[in-house]
């Protein structure tokens, strides 16, 4: 096993990804870049340009820039990938418009995690979406009602059932499907 640096905003760091890692591959690849951006947008605070680009070429932007390159890696092994999203992302449980930023950003993840599946499940590569929960860290704070360590175990689970969390879908740390 190696580790590889990656910084998904760097076009530099991409091509040496892609090149480190031609004719390898992969049998679970986890997409989890994210920014949440400014806590106070909503319809009421819509984001900066300089804000907007930060959390879109983040949280959207990068996935689409690897999916080129990790695809061959995962159809090689028929692998696993998994673009950690957020019960936010979700279009039919949206409630509520503070963090709009994030979660626009997050429902571009899960539609960007639909088109993979449409692309890569024939090819017998399984894609879903995750929601780690509100996890207690940096980002989800200290009231966040899940641990780190549940919510990683919880995800884990998730990726090694296969059969009971199939392609095409979105599920939580727990292993219940989210409406999109």
């Amino acid at each position: 096993m190696q580790t590889l640096k990656l910084d998904v905003l760097d076009p530099n760091d991409l091509a040496a990804f892609s090149w480190q890692m031609d004719d390898e591959q992969i049998d679970i690849l986890i997409m989890n870049a994210g920014d949440y951006g400014p806590r106070t947008s909503s319809t009421q605070r819509p984001p900066t340009l300089k804000e907007f680009d930060q959390v879109m070429h983040t949280n959207v932007l990068s996935a689409m820039r690897l999916l080129p390159v990790v695809s061959p890696l995962l159809s090689r092994s028929h692998g696993t990938l998994a673009f950690v999203s957020s019960r936010m992302g979700s279009i039919a449980e949206a409630g509520a418009s503070y963090g709009m930023l994030y979660r626009a950003s997050k429902a571009a993840v899960n539609i960007v995690g639909k088109l993979a599946h449409a692309d890569l499940s024939g090819l017998g590569v399984r894609v879903i979406s995750l929601h780690p929960g509100w996890v207690r860290t940096d980002m989800g704070g200290p009231n966040a009602d899940v641990e780190v360590a549940a919510s990683v175990a919880g995800m884990r689970r998730v990726l090694a059932q296969a059969q009971a969390h199939p392609s095409g879908g979105f599920y939580d740390y727990r292993g219940q499907t989210l409406a999109w």
